[in-house]
């Protein structure tokens, strides 16, 4: 008897109910228990107390609620694979290039023509289409680059009159493409430098930054 007990006692060790049982139905696995007690006790006395009884019940007990826990846990494992559980999207990796709106009296002095020999002062200059303006923000998103660090957007920021100035000077409307330069710190350059698209703008950019 002794040697039939240690070889149920090896077979329930190396049982792995939790990845190699199917999901149990919960009436089913009740049934199985009260099966099991119920065909273990016929082999004993029922008038028997607890204290002489086999370790043979104890064990089949025992392999039954290793059962029930297994089941348990597929179905927490299943409920967490869930496909309908939202994902955490990929973090935002778009990067930004921050300028300035030019300062107090720079669209309203007198200008001088654009040329291609003061353009190529600029340490920024950029192809790029309106995305939003928002009160004292104008969002810009790249197509090409002439000069200065490629990111995806660009955006200008200065206090409320100067940016109005600004748009003033280059008519920056949402949706419109432009070419912008700046130069002093992140300043837009105006006076005809920062100015809607147009084939000539474009033919004076690429002679500025021999592109």
């Amino acid at each position: 008897m002794s040697d039939e007990h240690d070889e149920l006692r090896a077979r329930l060790r190396a049982a792995d109910p939790a990845s190699s049982l199917p999901r149990s139905d919960p009436d089913r696995v009740a049934r199985l228990l009260e099966d099991t007690m119920s065909d273990t006790q016929t082999a004993e006395s029922r008038t028997a107390g607890t204290r002489k009884r086999s370790p043979l019940i104890w064990l089949a007990a025992a392999a039954v609620v290793v059962i029930l826990a297994g089941a348990g846990a597929f179905a927490v494992m299943n409920r967490g694979q869930d496909s309908r559980t939202p994902t955490a999207s990929p973090q935002d990796s778009t990067t930004t290039t921050e300028l300035r709106a030019p300062g107090a009296g720079a669209t309203t002095g007198r200008c001088l023509p654009p040329s291609a020999e003061a353009l190529s002062g600029a340490n920024i200059a950029f192809d790029g289409t309106v995305e939003k303006i928002d009160n004292d923000l104008v969002t810009l998103r790249t197509t090409h680059w002439y000069a200065g660090s490629p990111t995806d957007l660009v955006t200008v920021k200065g206090p409320s009159q100067e940016l109005q100035q600004l748009l003033v000077a280059v008519d920056f409307q949402d949706g419109g493409r432009y070419l912008v330069a700046a130069s002093n710190g992140g300043r837009v350059m105006v006076c005809g430098f920062s100015d809607e698209f147009s084939p000539k703008l474009q033919q004076l950019y690429a002679q500025a930054f021999g592109q």
